[in-house]
């Protein structure tokens, strides 16, 4: 294991997975352009909504991609397609759930953020269009971990970029030219999604025989096997929770603020979803790397891949802040041209310099942690971290506003890297002597 041969996973998957948060980018920069911060709030507001559904089973795509890695590693054709086929099973039956029980959703959210009523009615529009995507957007984190686990970087890399691509040229269609404003960028995301799922599923197609599923049925609902993705999933999910519960009082707080506070905070959000899914993809290599020499029972090169992996973040830290500091007033208009929410956004962003310092090992550390299908840490690392959140944002955001909630998401954030590298030998010790067993 070099440096080489993990870039040369970590960079495609790197570039496949920043197209993820640069939809959102895109959607705030092309409604930024409707000359109403109305816009931009039920934007995010709906935003939000599909960010706290979809990504309390983000688990789809991470647990998958570690029992994938780990069926590498180890060349059990079962293994392969049961990394693949349970997941699946979970997708359908959780995005079932959520379009039977879409107005109830939808009218909870509302109750949640309050939105102002022009804020409201666009956030609505968003979701009611968007929720017929569940099922193609949870299949296709089963699709694309799977993909990912395996190695196969080129095909994730165009699964990736083809269908993100595909949803920023029909933004700039729907909105900027056929004038549908809000319910443009929510078609254009659902057309993607299709295209992604139908994308996904052949190329999964081309490298197992789906029909073979049959031979391994006897054990598809093996007791021991599914007790352990039970537990991953469960580590995983709460993880979520605690994220998502971090940035649903950060957008309420924003929302309480005033339209042109949630404005802002959009903004630099975005910007921050972009620098966390960088690291994303050095944490999907460590990931893919961690589980590979797991399922190889290689303790050797299982350690060098944390070498490498801190190694590169740090570096990434360092060009990602002096990017933020010199070209801040750059970035903001990117994504928007109203002056005030540009102004107010200036106010704030020095708060991202930092962020790449203090979320780094976080981000790539929950790669090697889940490839190796040993979550606890990430769970108790956000359940920590969220603790550290509500007391700030109790304690200081009243008196500090905007900026106190801007420094109680920097210690978050901290917290997360710090448990996690606290946990670093145990996680060792642990992975190794399960796997002996």
């Amino acid at each position: 294991m070099d440096y080489k041969k993990y870039l040369a996973v970590a960079i495609p998957f790197v570039i496949s997975t920043v197209t993820q948060p640069l939809l959102g980018a895109v959607d705030t920069a092309v409604i930024g352009r409707l000359q109403e911060a109305s816009y931009i709030g039920g934007v995010a507001i709906g935003a939000v909504i599909f960010n706290t559904m979809y990504w309390l089973f983000g688990f789809l795509r991470v647990s998958t991609s570690g029992f994938s890695a780990q069926a590498l590693g180890s060349q059990r054709e079962k293994d392969s397609y049961y990394a693949y086929f349970r997941p699946v099973l979970i997708a359908i039956v959780v995005s079932s759930v959520f379009i039977i029980l879409q107005v109830f959703i939808k009218n909870a959210a509302m109750q949640i953020y309050n939105p102002e009523p022009d804020v409201g009615v666009h956030a609505g529009t968003y979701f009611e269009i968007l929720i017929w995507g569940a099922p193609l957007v949870l299949i296709g984190y089963v699709n694309l971990g799977w993909l990912m686990g395996r190695k196969y970087v080129k095909e994730t890399l165009f699964l990736q970029v083809s269908t993100n691509v595909m949803n920023i040229v029909l933004d700039i269609i729907f909105v900027m030219g056929i004038k549908m404003g809000v319910a443009g960028v929510a078609y254009a995301t659902l057309i993607s999604q299709f295209y992604g799922f139908i994308l996904g599923t052949v190329l999964i197609a081309k490298k197992l025989d789906l029909l073979k599923i049959v031979k391994y049925k006897r054990d598809f609902l093996e007791k021991a096997a599914l007790k352990k993705i039970l537990g991953v999933n469960t580590d995983l999910m709460i993880r979520t929770v605690c994220l998502l519960t971090m940035t649903n009082m950060f957008v309420a707080k924003g929302s309480e603020l005033g339209t042109d506070f949630l404005a802002a905070n959009a903004v630099l959000f975005q910007l921050q979803y972009i620098i966390a899914y960088l690291y994303g993809g050095l944490g999907n290599a460590s990931s893919v790397f961690a589980g590979k020499y797991l399922g190889e029972n290689n303790v050797k090169q299982y350690k060098e891949v944390i070498h490498i992996s801190y190694v590169c973040a740090g570096i990434l830290s360092v060009v990602l802040s002096m990017i933020i500091m010199l070209c801040k007033d750059s970035i903001i208009m990117t994504f928007t041209d109203l002056a005030h929410i540009v102004s107010l956004s200036g106010r704030y962003i020095m708060w991202l310099v930092v962020f790449p310092f203090v979320i780094c090992i976080a981000l790539v550390y929950e790669g090697v942690y889940t490839g190796s299908t040993y979550t606890v840490p990430i769970r108790n690392s956000m359940i920590f971290s969220l603790a550290v959140f509500v007391s700030i944002y109790y304690a200081i955001v009243p008196q500090f506003g905007n900026h106190g909630l801007w420094l109680a998401f920097i210690l978050f954030s901290l917290g997360r890297s710090t448990v996690l590298f606290l946990y670093r030998k145990k996680m060792l010790n642990k992975v190794f002597i399960l796997e002996s067993h």
